[in-house]
């Protein structure tokens, strides 16, 4: 009879290891979880490079961890293996004498080791980076499979698998059409920090900076916690921008080509596909990425628009009214997005670069795209601070070009409610109360008309102003606007 040990749980353990890790709530309760259940559990963590993932993974089972492997980026099957036998070793406290030939015999070795521990406790295996593990010759997923099917699922096992390949990790293993198929107990997409993670973040770390600086730093590098945890305490936006994008050794300098060349085995798809994608910030269509970019077209560059997408680089939005054709793709990676505007082939360099950038004209039109782009990505905020949390609502943008008959508009930002609502969002970055000026007023209420007209809809049509400090108050903002939204809202858990 197998060995059953997942009765027994050792959960003060696992609690004392959770508290040590600020953030990321959910992901932790739904790891919690797997190791209170009575069943042995499969959990597949995805998400973009340098996001936390296996931060997540060894501070939630810290000193609980039986094995771990990382994968060896381009490493052959004999490298990889040998990768096994000394990660074996380092576990089970002796020398492996014997590499192991086939992730056969590395599996036969890791289910003798695995047996002969007694713990009081599921027992937990580590496979981080499974894409460079499981190259397509390897048979390492046949193999792996059978180790779940045949064994590890009736003992009391806790596996966790990890890949920045996001796409990688979706089709050779969430929707495995082997012996994997529907193995995959838990699902985590981690996601990036958002604004109020950002802060919570830094208050542990004890680095005093306002909201709107944050919003700042975030526009930059977003909420991804290996580029937040290089700001120092005591330093300004400038001095933390100018050590991490524009010094010689700064982090973020030529992080770009990294994170493609470790993704994506023809990664100068996708960058083709990210730089279209830079000079045209409201968004594009596959054809006109296919015109801009010069790339053939056929099913590689749908691959690569899914593999962009899942790793958070990029959003598609459907333009409201319009069928699928018709859908934008838009480059929302807030540090690529700055890289290829203001890092690539530039001059400026070292102390005093970003105070360059933040002087010119075009950092006013980027920040604003940017801003766009967070407010998106925070729309749960945005209607929390309408008061429509369970409303449901569908986001998309609006785009009418004009002719000799009828005015065009674009709106980035609708929010169309099952209540009868449409909210046109305006997301303005400005360092102190927005003015609504006459001429404004005028194109907000043409954007208002030009909806109208163009759709027939007969919902109420709702203007919101988003804006890091909100309002001054004037004739025009008290007839138009019905909702001000500031970073207090944004900020907001």
């Amino acid at each position: 009879m197998a060995e059953c040990i997942y009765l027994y749980i050792d959960s003060a353990n696992y609690s004392e290891a959770a508290m040590l890790f600020s953030g990321r709530e959910k992901e932790k309760e739904v790891l919690e979880k797997c190791m209170k259940s009575t069943e042995s559990e499969m959990i597949a963590i995805i998400g973009r490079r340098r996001v936390g993932k296996t931060r997540l993974v060894r501070e939630s089972f810290k000193g609980m961890i039986d094995f771990e492997m990382t994968g060896i980026y381009e490493a052959t099957l004999s490298e990889q293996l040998e990768n096994f036998k000394s990660k074996l070793s380092e576990y089970g406290g002796k020398p492996v004498d014997v590499t192991p030939k086939s992730w056969f015999e590395a599996f036969s070795l890791l289910k003798d080791f695995l047996s002969g521990k007694r713990v009081k406790r599921k027992k937990v295996i580590f496979f981080d980076e499974l894409p460079w593990i499981a190259s397509a010759r390897s048979k390492f997923l046949q193999n792996f499979s059978h180790f779940w099917n045949d064994w590890a699922e009736k003992n009391g096992m806790v596996i966790i698998i990890c890949g920045s390949a996001a796409s990688w990790m979706v089709t050779n293993v969430v929707h495995h059409k082997g012996g994997l198929h529907n193995r995959i107990t838990r699902f985590i997409q981690l996601k990036p920090f958002t604004l109020s993670e950002t802060s919570a973040y830094f208050k542990k770390q004890k680095i005093s900076l306002t909201q709107y600086q944050i919003t700042q730093l975030y526009m930059i590098m977003g909420g991804v916690p290996h580029y937040l945890k290089e700001v120092e305490r005591g330093q300004s936006v400038s001095q933390i921008i100018d050590k991490l994008c524009f010094s010689d050794y700064g982090l973020l300098k030529d992080e770009y080509s990294k994170l493609l060349a470790s993704l994506y085995k023809q990664s100068d798809i996708h960058d083709a596909i990210l730089r279209s994608l830079g000079k045209r910030w409201q968004g594009l269509t596959r054809q006109d990425i296919v015109k801009i970019s010069g790339l053939n077209d056929g099913g590689s560059i749908n691959r690569a628009l899914k593999e962009l997408e899942e790793s958070s680089f990029i959003s598609q939005y459907q333009p409201f009214g319009k069928k699928k054709k018709g859908t934008l793709f838009r480059l929302t990676d807030y540090y690529i997005l700055f890289y290829l505007k203001f890092m690539e082939g530039k001059k400026i360099s070292g102390e005093g670069a970003f105070s360059q950038l933040y002087s010119k004209p075009t950092w006013s039109s980027w920040s604003g795209y940017a801003f766009e782009n967070l407010c998106l990505n925070h729309s749960g905020q945005i209607k929390q601070a309408l008061g429509i949390p369970s409303v449901y609502t569908v986001s998309s943008s609006f785009i009418a070009k004009g002719d000799k008959q009828k005015n065009g508009a674009q709106i980035d930002m609708l929010l169309d409610r099952d209540d009868g609502v449409i909210n046109i969002c305006e997301a303005k970055f400005y360092d102190g109360r927005f003015t609504i000026t006459k001429e404004y007023a005028a194109k907000l209420r043409n954007k208002r008309i030009v909806l109208k007209e163009h759709t027939g809809t007969l919902k109420n049509l709702s203007l919101v102003i988003i804006s890091p400090f909100g309002l001054n108050q004037n004739e025009y903002s008290l007839d138009l606007i019905d909702n001000s939204i500031t970073l207090e809202d944004l900020f907001k858990g």
